[in-house]
């Protein structure tokens, strides 16, 4: 029998249909400009973003062939905590930590500030932060950016609530497509996680938007924003764009492998998620609303921790590589993992604009690697579609999306063969983690970062708000005579 909730839910959705296909019907030329600008804008903010990224970290790489890595890294991380944490604190305190949050946030009527504003703060922050040495990732602010842009172009448009929301989810599913070259997992995620919703036009206004974005970022790399990031070609055009090409074989053995490899991954990435929100509440505690100095300190010991690490963990991208690529041994990936698992939390609980997908990536590509290694010595058995399997299995069971995490690992080889290992630990990585919590670390991380972001727009407010002269005391009638 429903409960009293499901008819009204289900009139709820007919009623955002229905007012969704009229605003198509009346403006559909209006609306099919506002997807599309809203995927060039996620496109532009996440390609500027990455570029940024790039540009401070090279410029890092420069200096640490000049200088010592103990000046260099904490220097650079202290500083650029500063700063970051100074235009969050003092310009848009919802530009602050993953991004993710706040558009969920939004999509379940809380009360989340969104705009230009925001988003803008979010890029110039989020590429001071991880380029001075903060481990994370840039697809959690292009999420936000890209809702940011949506919701701007709604409010435009002047379109329904119902609209707008689908909009907003769209913008950000079109910042995962843009950054990670993944319209499918783009797409996915916005249904999947941001909306939980499978209505036609639903899945109509959202592909559209993952796609356009996509494209959009091929076409701006073409052009010369980001060279190198699209896939298009002046002389073969749209072409198959690929971040790795392993050779892979996949045996019938090799499922027993990648269930096992999956509930492995699904017990360290609820662990991860424990971690990450443990300190995130302890730091909420102890700072309160001083952001700065948290990502200040954050920054200089994260910097202090990497100057005493080999060279190769001082450039993440290319640690990410030779995971991605398999050429790292066991003891470096058990390694990698073990130093990512504690700063990129660190990183995360910061308050840090900075994303997480990126850092669970690599956290699963080397788990997946070490564990390959481990099965090959036990058995002779080489199992190459381990990394990415892995990959997609740590995201899985972070995010509680794995669907969405089997498109994204998917997306760095573009390869239909990875599709099956793939899904096959990210299923089982996802039901190990359900075990324990239902909700993704995104989840529960909204509710601390909400509160703390209205912390600091009340005090942001309270320190803005004009003087206003007291009043001047009533005279006495006995004075007046």
């Amino acid at each position: 029998m429903p409960s009293p909730s499901e008819p009204k839910q289900r009139r709820h959705h007919l009623g955002s249909s229905r007012s969704i296909r009229t605003l198509l019907e009346r403006r559909w030329l209006v609306v099919v400009l506002a997807l599309s600008l809203t995927g060039l804008g996620a496109a532009i903010t996440g390609l500027l973003f990455k570029g940024g990224i790039n540009l401070l970290r090279d410029w890092r790489l420069e200096l640490l062939n000049e200088l010592p890595a103990w000046v260099v890294l904490p220097a650079l991380g202290g500083v650029g905590g500063m700063v970051s944490g100074w235009l969050v604190t003092n310009f848009a305190p919802a530009a602050g930590g993953a991004g993710i949050t706040h558009i969920m946030g939004f999509l379940r009527h809380k009360s989340v500030p969104m705009g230009l504003r925001v988003g803008l703060v979010k890029l110039i922050a989020g590429i001071i932060a991880i380029g001075s040495g903060f481990p994370l990732g840039p697809e959690g602010p292009a999420v936000q950016m890209g809702g940011s842009v949506a919701w701007q172009m709604s409010r435009w448009l002047k379109a329904p609530v119902a609209f707008r929301r689908v909009i907003v989810a769209a913008g950000g599913g079109a910042g995962i497509a843009a950054v990670f070259s993944a319209p499918i997992g783009g797409f996915i995620y916005a249904i999947e996680e941001l909306l939980h919703s499978a209505r036609p036009v639903v899945l109509l206004l959202v592909i559209i938007t993952t796609f356009s974005a996509d494209t959009w970022a091929d076409v701006l790399g073409y052009l010369g924003l980001s060279p190198g990031s699209g896939g298009l070609d002046g002389t073969v055009g749209f072409q198959v764009e690929r971040e790795f090409s392993p050779l892979l074989k996949f045996l019938p053995i090799d499922f027993l492998y990648l269930i096992a490899l999956g509930a492995v991954i699904g017990l360290l990435a609820e662990l991860y998620c424990r971690y990450v929100l443990t300190l995130q509440r302890h730091g909420n505690n102890w700072f309160g609303s001083r952001l700065i100095l948290r990502m200040s300190l954050s920054g200089l010991l994260l910097g202090g921790v990497y100057a005493a690490l080999p060279q190769t963990f001082h450039n993440p991208a290319e640690l990410h590589h030779l995971i991605g690529e398999g050429t790292a041994d066991v003891r470096l990936a058990l390694t990698s993992f073990v130093v990512l698992f504690f700063s990129t939390g660190l990183a995360a609980a910061s308050g840090a604009p900075g994303g997480l997908f990126m850092p669970m990536l690599t956290l699963g590509g080397a788990i997946g690697l070490a564990c390959g290694g481990g099965v090959e010595a036990l058995t002779g058995h080489v199992p190459t579609t381990y990394v990415f399997a892995g990959m997609g299995a740590f995201v899985a069971g972070c995010s509680r999306t794995p669907i969405s995490a089997m498109f994204l690992a998917f997306a760095l080889t573009k390869d239909l063969l990875i599709l099956r290992p793939i899904m096959v630990a990210c299923l089982m990585s996802f039901l190990v983690a359900r075990l324990f919590d239902h909700r993704s670390i995104y989840e529960r991380q909204m509710g601390m970062e909400l509160d703390a972001e209205n912390r600091m727009q009340t005090r942001l407010d309270r320190q803005r708000r004009p003087f206003t002269a007291p009043p001047r005391p009533a005279s006495n009638s006995g004075d007046e005579r």
